[in-house]
């Protein structure tokens, strides 16, 4: 699919297909397309926490995300627990921030890769939803995350069974100042 194309038709989706599965290999393949994001001094933070067996679903599904978001996902093929490297991206070899943004140059470089990772889904015909409300220590535990890790996001993963209107949008002359 075009580039162009992709960005403008990729929607969030709500409501998936329990019967047709996304592959093991179509999820690797969407965390390469995110690995070749940009990152903080080529740091690559970002990890992915992929849950494609049903059990782990089902209990991260329920255990992790409050009751509307895991509506929001019931019938998706996968989720994708998304945590950056803390104090890394962002910070200098002596463990200084390089500046006031500190470990908001992690998130920024998570969210590169992500958009990636959802581009890439889209290309392939599978739809996606990013989620930023859930239990952050819930996942750390279940998942077993290490500390030094802060999980940003999970992503539902699946064929959806809707087709969403794009949400309107802001005009360049909104949003960008051109000197």
């Amino acid at each position: 699919m075009e580039f162009q194309k992709v960005i403008e038709s990729r929607r969030s989706i709500r409501k998936y297909d329990a019967e047709k599965k996304v592959s093991e290999e179509q999820i690797r393949e969407m965390i390469q397309a995110a690995i070749y994001a940009p990152s903080w001094k080529n740091s690559q933070t970002a990890r992915y926490y992929c849950v494609l067996s049903q059990d782990m679903f089902e209990k991260v599904r329920t255990e992790c995300l409050p009751e509307f978001n895991a509506n929001n996902v019931e019938g998706a093929s996968a989720l994708i627990v998304t945590a950056v490297v803390k104090n890394r991206s962002g910070y200098e070899r002596s463990g200084e921030p390089t500046n006031e943004l500190g470990n908001g140059w992690g998130i920024y470089d998570l969210g590169l890769a992500n958009e990636n990772l959802l581009l890439k889904a889209a290309e392939m015909g599978i739809g996606t939803l990013v989620m930023g409300i859930r239990d952050e220590k819930k996942l750390h535990e279940i998942l077993s995350i290490p500390e030094e890790q802060m999980v940003v996001s999970v992503i539902g993963v699946g064929y959806g069974t809707v087709s969403p209107d794009m949400p309107k949008r802001k005009s360049v002359e909104d949003v960008a100042v051109i000197c």
